[in-house]
């Protein structure tokens, strides 16, 4: 079946931030004057957890550090310091396309409709997408989390069909993630493409594609495939 609408998940997908997350991090403990007491990873596999916790990131960022430091016993006061500190430290401006991105949206965005589906605050990915110049080749953005559940609910998908009068069986999904991005798009009918992909993975769930970059994308015939 021909594919007419591409989706496209954002963070680690089509961008990455130019600052290292490891060093934000590492630099808001410092000034906080508190010794490290988690790690990047921690707060990334708490993050979905918390979306609804405030209108902006930074309000759901606090919330999870927050819950994080009484965790690890810590008071969430101290949470919600290092939190601050990290949204002084973050600048949501500064970030590149991943490889191919740039190319495969143009390569695309000449005869297929184009969205993204992001599981993230507006407000930090509209300052990204705005960065990368991309609004001309994007036609819908759904906030999964604040438009509509988030990723790997359907909801977000159905949406950005509904907005651009696509139909599932003619669309396929792109993200970094296969527990929200694949499984999402798989819930919601659409066809998944998983990338970076890492092919020392048996990945589950299976996406129909997967590829190391998004070089690829920017041929559109692999979509007929």
């Amino acid at each position: 079946m021909t594919v007419d609408t591409v989706l496209f998940d954002l963070d680690d997908t089509l961008c990455e931030y130019e600052q290292d997350s490891r060093e934000v991090l590492a630099a808001s403990f410092e000034r906080c004057g508190v010794d490290p007491f988690f790690e990047l990873a921690d707060y990334h596999a708490r993050y979905d957890e918390f979306l609804g916790a405030g209108d902006t990131v930074a309000e759901l960022r606090a919330t999870c550090f927050a819950a994080i430091a009484e965790e690890r016993g810590h008071d969430a006061a101290t949470g919600r310091a290092v939190a601050d500190a990290f949204a002084e430290v973050r600048d949501h401006s500064r970030v590149r396309f991943c490889p191919g991105a740039s190319a495969a949206l143009d390569a695309l965005a000449r005869d297929h409709a184009v969205g993204v589906v992001t599981n993230g605050a507006p407000e930090m990915q509209r300052t990204k997408m705005a960065a990368l110049g991309i609004d001309d080749r994007v036609e819908t953005t759904v906030f999964a989390g604040h438009d509509a559940p988030a990723k790997p609910a359907p909801e977000p998908f159905e949406r950005a069909l509904a907005d651009l009068d696509a139909t599932a069986h003619r669309t396929v999904h792109v993200g970094n993630s296969l527990d929200s991005d694949v499984a999402g798009a798989h819930a919601a009918g659409l066809r998944s493409v998983w990338v970076p992909a890492d092919p020392s993975l048996a990945p589950d769930p299976e996406p129909h594609f997967a590829f190391e970059t998004l070089h690829p994308l920017g041929d559109p015939p692999w979509l007929d495939g």
